[in-house]
């Protein structure tokens, strides 16, 4: 069951602190659990360089060479071992897509998969680094999972069921700066969405980062008197279909919100699905054909129109074209 504690202020303890803490107990727990990280290491803190020299033989560096990590991680999953890989998102995906695809799901190995720093989180990395066609790719492999991930206890409590089960699972998560959203008591349906505010006269879809944005732009239009609905659809495959039959029949109206391109992404599959069962009024935000580039989180924010003002004029335009 969900336990929402938003109030808009930080975590207390940083996503990273939370999965050095996570990780190692999963090391201490279970042998065949491994840990594989294309040479960023530093982004998860020196907890993490302790965890590889306590068990040097199971927190291992692959270098910048996610494509050998993923074919490496993929043989490890053979000999029964439950690897967990990182790399940014952009690289994660982008240049191992093949060997995920076939090395690990067409073989149906076992993959935990974090690409971190999705999106416009990549800041002053710029577009070289940003994310927002991750989705959209991991989409096409036949039956994998994909998360996208709000805060630490979402995460932390998702990577301890999916380490312990078969397939592909993708997390994009962000690694710093996240408000919390969710008591430590959470417990996560994998494939299920969170209602997080109720409303009927649209509904706001959203995921990661987008989660919390969204959850302001609604705090603005209750002051308009417009009342939105705002879903955490962290799992967007498989979607909540159900879910999202219930809010465009009770709302009709659907924004959808997320850190990545509308093409392939969250509001893809949501209107995808729409379309074919039930056509309601879909308002999707994301990256439209476009790369990213160098700038502050605030600036990509208002860029992109990832803020709540420009949600919320989405959000007053959709429910402009509702049918009466």
């Amino acid at each position: 069951m969900a336990k929402i504690i938003y109030n808009g202020e930080y975590e207390k303890k940083a996503i990273t602190d939370q999965f050095v803490e996570n990780l190692g107990g999963m090391l201490e727990k279970d042998p065949d659990v491994i840990y594989l990280d294309a040479d960023l290491m530093f982004a998860f803190g020196a907890g993490l360089w302790d965890l590889g020299d306590k068990y040097p033989e199971r927190v291992i560096r692959c270098g910048i060479a996610e494509a050998n990590m993923v074919g490496t991680a993929a043989a490890m999953s053979v000999m029964g071992m439950k690897p967990i890989i990182h790399s940014f998102a952009s690289f994660i995906t982008r240049r191992a897509f093949d060997q995920i695809f076939l090395s690990g799901a067409y073989g149906r190995k076992t993959l935990n998969i974090i690409g971190s720093e999705p999106g416009y989180k990549q800041t002053y990395w710029g577009g070289t680094h940003m994310a927002f066609e991750d989705i959209a790719m991991m989409r096409t492999v036949p039956n994998a999972h994909i998360f996208d991930i709000v805060d630490g206890v979402q995460f932390n409590k998702l990577i301890s069921k999916t380490v312990d089960m078969k397939g592909i699972y993708y997390y994009r998560t962000p690694l710093a700066d996240n408000i919390a959203v969710y008591d430590e008591d959470t417990e996560f349906e994998i494939g299920k969405g969170i209602v997080m505010r109720e409303g009927n006269d649209a509904s706001i879809i959203a995921c990661g980062r987008l989660v919390t944005i969204s959850l302001q732009a609604a705090e603005l239009l209750e002051e308009e008197g417009i009342h939105v609905r705002v879903v955490d659809m962290f799992t967007i495959k498989p979607l909540d279909e159900v879910l999202v039959l219930k809010c465009a029949q009770e709302t009709g109206a659907i924004v959808t919100a997320e850190n990545h391109s509308v093409y392939g992404g969250l509001g893809a599959a949501v209107a995808e699905f729409l379309g074919e069962n039930d056509p309601t009024v879909v308002e999707r935000i994301g990256t439209r054909d476009e790369f990213g580039e160098v700038g502050s989180e605030t600036y990509l924010r208002e860029r992109f129109g990832f803020t709540p003002e420009k949600i919320a004029e989405r959000v007053k335009e959709a429910i402009a074209k509702k049918k009466d």
